[in-house]
């Protein structure tokens, strides 16, 4: 077995290097000696490995019956015994030192290997313990290697995987680049702890907030809300519980300088601050900022909204493939439409705000005509906010189809008409 220089060198490496408790360490190496021994060696289940707290020298003894009567394993006369115990009496069991040298080289490969994987153990249990309270953090690291497409980065002693998934598009990592990320999960297997990270959940935006905005932190703002289209566009609503601060301008910062830290890390992910409002017509025309709104109505049964803006601002306000509106949907939790000005009056039992004119009737009449199909596709793709051929063309094909349900060779038809159109004027 080592020497006690041996033992206090190792214990020391492992204490700083693995991060394990001195005593777990003394406990596994106890533990694994008896084990090796009773495997290995004649001893009885009795037997039992004790290591000196200060001076780390082992002791090994193995329990005895004492008798004159009997004669076997583990069983010593009285007068064998009473060489470990003058007072050895008939029926006693006394305690004989067993050499550790004794336990041999199988016995000491054997405790090494156990020795390990209780350490091993250990140390799974205190990065699980670590990190499982971490979740919702956010942390720094490096990354040591790439597998696929997801990538695996070191966090101190241990490790965590940032997912293609949970990756923002467009961003190349190499061996030895710091990365910030979200702590997704942290769950505990039969492998070990595994963490999981993420840079495009909305609850990352939501973190930085805090890192960056003292307000946030202290929770005099708080960020109601985030919907995200990571690595394009972020939509965040926030309020202040000081009535006297502007919770936009908090966040935003002096000369924008806190949103301009929170982008850089975002990988110049476009944000759109707004301020959030128990007023679900403020809240719903805040979310659709930039969109310039002339009127909106809310339906109340329904739970949804229809928004008109200058139809020169239509392409804007709907978002290339539809992502001013889809984020303001789920900033919001309302179902959102938009369509241009003077095309649509509120529906029934809808409540206005602003103005509304004109007929939909003509407009789907006008659209139908322009693209050469029947007036009721042209209802649909009307109904849906396409009310020209150059909305239709602003949004990808796959956004228009998935929302008006039209077959493949009507959307392609379509889209030929509209670039025609668009063509012939360009000309």
């Amino acid at each position: 077995m080592a020497t006690n220089a041996e033992f206090a060198a190792v214990i020391g490496y492992l204490e700083r290097e693995r991060g394990v408790d001195r005593e777990t360490i003394l406990q596994a190496i106890e533990g694994s000696v008896e084990q090796a021994a009773r495997k290995n060696t004649k001893v009885s289940a009795d037997f039992t490995v004790r290591i000196d707290r200060k001076t780390l020298e082992i002791k090994a003894w193995d329990l005895y019956a004492v008798s004159d009567s009997e004669r076997g394993f583990g069983i010593l006369t009285v007068a064998q015994a009473r060489r470990f115990d003058p007072e050895a009496q008939e029926g006693d069991t006394v305690r004989v030192p067993f050499p550790a040298s004794k336990l041999g080289r199988i016995a000491a490969q054997t405790a090494k290997q156990t020795i390990m994987q209780k350490i091993r153990e250990a140390e799974r249990a205190n990065v699980y313990n670590d990190y499982k309270d971490r979740v919702g953090d956010i942390v720094t690291g490096t990354v040591k290697m790439m597998a696929r497409k997801d990538v695996y980065v070191e966090l101190g002693k241990t490790e965590a995987v940032l997912p293609a998934k949970e990756r923002l598009p467009g961003e190349d990592y190499v061996t030895g680049a710091v990365v910030r990320a979200y702590v997704l999960r942290v769950q505990n297997d039969a492998s070990g702890p595994a963490i999981t990270l993420s840079r495009a959940c909305p609850e990352f935006v939501k973190a930085l907030f805090r890192l960056e905005v003292a307000e946030v932190a202290d929770g005099v703002v708080e960020v109601v809300a985030v919907a995200r289209d990571p690595g394009r566009r972020s939509k965040v609503a926030v309020r202040s519980l000081d009535p006297g601060l502007d919770p936009v301008g908090a966040c935003v910062g002096v000369q924008g300088a806190r949103i301009k830290s929170i982008v850089r890390e975002l990988n110049n992910e476009k944000l759109d601050v707004v301020r959030y409002s128990e007023d679900p017509e403020a809240y719903a025309r805040e979310a659709l900022k930039p969109a310039p709104l002339t009127s909106l109505w809310l339906d109340e049964k329904t739970h949804t909204v229809r928004a008109t803006v200058p139809e020169e601002k239509l392409s804007l306000a709907i978002g290339r493939s539809g992502q001013n509106v889809r984020l303001a949907t789920q900033l919001t939790g309302w179902k959102i439409s938009i369509t241009a000005d003077a095309t649509l009056g509120p529906a029934e039992d809808a409540k206005p705000v602003g103005p509304g004119t004109g007929t939909l009737d003509a407009v789907i009449r006008r659209l139908a005509e322009a693209l050469g199909q029947d007036e009721s596709v042209a209802a649909v793709l009307v109904g849906k906010g396409f009310l020209s051929p150059e909305g239709i063309l602003a949004a990808e094909r796959a956004y228009v189809q998935a929302q008006t349900g039209l077959d493949d060779a009507t959307v392609e038809a379509i889209y030929e008409r509209a670039q025609s159109i668009a063509d012939s004027k360009g000309e």
